[in-house]
């Protein structure tokens, strides 16, 4: 059987993981409002009813920690902060190696994503449209338009 607090803690510590490496922006909102400990307990507690009835269906630890976390994280994807970042980083190289050589690359992409919210709000990013080359050549003209300023 899974110890439920046991469970709340590791999710606790995989939500965490999944924001800084995927939604940095998201955690330092959070930051800001110092609200990260509020944000990740709350969304914990509301996943536990599915942790405890996979754990009463017999499903091992990995099993409901990875179902649990896939529920967490599904309103935080896909990830703006990556789909940036791997823009810049195959369409500016220099760029995105001059941030990174000097520590600015996650600043600098959290900065890209505000730049890019209209187009975003326009075409309403999500997993199905994250592969769509009108919103891709549109953050590319806002990327550039961002770095032409700098």
């Amino acid at each position: 059987m899974v110890n439920k607090n046991n469970m709340q803690t590791i999710l606790i510590e995989k939500l965490r993981s999944f924001l800084v490496e995927n939604a940095p922006e998201k955690l330092i909102a959070l930051q800001q409002d110092f609200s990260v400990t509020r944000y990740l307990e709350d969304k914990v507690y509301t996943i536990m009813p599915l942790a405890e009835r996979l754990a009463g269906e017999g499903k091992p630890p990995y099993i409901i920690e990875e179902l649990c976390l896939a529920e967490l994280t599904r309103d935080l994807l896909p990830s703006k902060f990556l789909f940036i970042r791997n823009i810049l980083e195959n369409e500016f190289p220099e760029t995105y190696e001059r941030f990174r050589e000097i520590g600015v690359l996650a600043y600098e992409t959290i900065n890209l994503i505000e730049a890019c919210k209209p187009v975003f709000e326009k075409y309403g990013f999500t997993e199905e449209n994250e592969d769509d080359r009108m919103l891709r050549y549109t953050i590319i003209g806002t990327i550039s338009e961002y770095l032409e300023q700098k």
